[in-house]
């Protein structure tokens, strides 16, 4: 099997560092714009082989999408986080042309791969890759609900006071502050709602951390997030190429389901070695149906902005 990521930034390089430590790969190629900085940081990847025990053959390059060839799983983190100043419209902008410059490259080469798309506004841009890739709907997925998922389990095993492997809990809707929707009233401990042991105000608590989960952690360390959006994007990678038909929350096309047509949601999906393979429907309440079409609304006047480039 071969991988390629690109953009070799933190959630880039942890991303490829978590592929390359699970062996998901044969091969695993780290492409970035700048000169220098793939190559550098796969040897040093490649230098911990012996000391981590892993085989995966980790290449770097510069912008040379030739050595992307047959690559079975894509994933695009390239562009550029939001500046001071600068509009939603300006960064929607920017990263479209370079999300829409990769995926291009990137086909020339591996025509039949799967693209996991982490740039972002990261709805928009999967949005974008659906519509100008040409792929199969299944083909193209964003990464955004595994990594708030993955916060959502945080926030309930600090309040539960348990381990968050033994939770289940997906947000859905977009992935943003404000569009997102963790559902904790789906969200189990073993096969028990976790409602059974929280009060009305330690759930909205987890709710309303687990939506700003991007933002708190931006505060504190002055960037955004890399080790839980690198490794949830290798979590999607190895449900992928390794067919575990895990249910992860992704950005996927919808055509009726949780009733929205035309747009990239977060919602739970089975992955596996042909991409996401069926959506699953949790029988929203209508409390929880009117916040996903809230969502939907915001990431919707989000995508009309392509429409102006």
């Amino acid at each position: 099997m071969k991988v390629t990521v690109v953009g070799a930034g933190a959630v880039g390089a942890t991303c490829a560092d978590n592929i390359a430590r699970k062996e998901l790969a044969s091969e695993l190629v780290l492409l970035d714009i700048k000169e220098g900085v793939a190559e550098g940081k796969a040897i040093d990847m490649m230098q911990t082989a012996a000391l981590l025990g892993f085989d995966t053959k980790i290449k770097g390059v510069t912008n040379d999408y030739v050595a992307t060839e047959q690559s079975d799983v894509v994933v695009i983190t390239s562009g550029l986080p939001r500046k001071p100043g600068m509009t939603r419209e300006e960064l929607i902008g920017v990263n479209a042309g370079i999300v829409k410059s990769v995926t291009e490259n990137i086909l020339k080469y591996s025509p039949d791969t799967i693209i996991i798309v982490v740039s972002n506004p990261m709805d928009t841009m999967n949005y974008l890759t659906l519509q100008t890739s040409g792929l199969p709907k299944h083909r193209v997925l964003g990464m955004g609900g595994a990594l708030d998922s993955a916060r959502f389990r945080y926030y309930l095993s600090q309040e539960l006071g348990c381990s968050p492997g033994d939770l289940n809990a997906v947000v859905i809707g977009g992935h943003g502050d404000t569009t997102m929707i963790p559902l904790i009233r789906h969200a189990t401990w073993g096969s028990t709602p976790v409602t059974n042991f929280l009060t009305k105000e330690q759930q909205d608590k987890i709710v309303a951390d687990t939506m700003v989960g991007g933002a708190t952690l931006t505060k504190l360390i002055g960037t955004s997030a890399w080790y839980a959006p690198g490794a949830g994007t290798a979590a999607m990678v190895e449900s992928i190429l390794r067919d575990e038909k895990k249910l992860i929350s992704c950005g996927v096309a919808l055509e009726g389901e949780y009733g929205q047509n035309d747009i990239s949601l977060v919602v739970p999906v089975i992955l596996g070695r042909n991409g996401w393979e069926r959506i699953l429907d949790f029988k929203l309440s209508d409390e929880e149906q009117a916040a996903f079409n809230k969502s939907a609304d915001a990431v919707r006047s989000m995508n009309d902005v392509l429409k102006t480039l």
